[in-house]
């Protein structure tokens, strides 16, 4: 068994693509139209085979106040992994990306939370 595919939950799918291709740096994998919303997915530019990220709207109420009460209290909805959380802090920050965590050791890993602009809380982690 493998994970392939992984979602998260965002209040608008295009600005969410713009988010997670300009600011975090992943690519897009697949756009297909499906009614109202589309198959919407990103990878890693490392990883173009790797795990696709859904950008899975947020059409379904209870899912909304889920999203919500998650975001108000600072639980990230995902984890990232990055090889070096202090470079990558640094660069998104640059690029005007908000986080309400900056690095912070937490026992073997050093992690960071931003906010994705579409309701989530996201964390980016290293092993250190």
């Amino acid at each position: 068994m493998k994970v392939k595919l992984t979602s998260v939950l965002v209040q608008d799918q295009e600005k969410a693509l713009r988010f997670y291709t300009e600011a975090l740096g992943f690519v897009k994998k697949r756009d297909i139209p499906m009614g109202e919303h589309r198959w919407l997915t990103v990878v890693s530019k490392d990883e173009p085979d790797g795990v696709e990220v859904v950008l899975e709207p947020l059409g379904f109420p209870p899912a909304a106040v889920y999203q919500e009460a998650l975001y108000k209290a600072g639980i990230p909805w995902t984890a990232f992994y990055v090889e070096d959380v202090e470079t990558e802090y640094a660069r998104m920050k640059a690029a005007g990306v908000v986080f309400s965590m900056s690095p912070t050791v937490m026992g073997v890993t050093k992690i960071a939370v931003l906010d994705d602009t579409c309701g989530n809380n996201i964390q980016l982690f290293q092993v250190i």
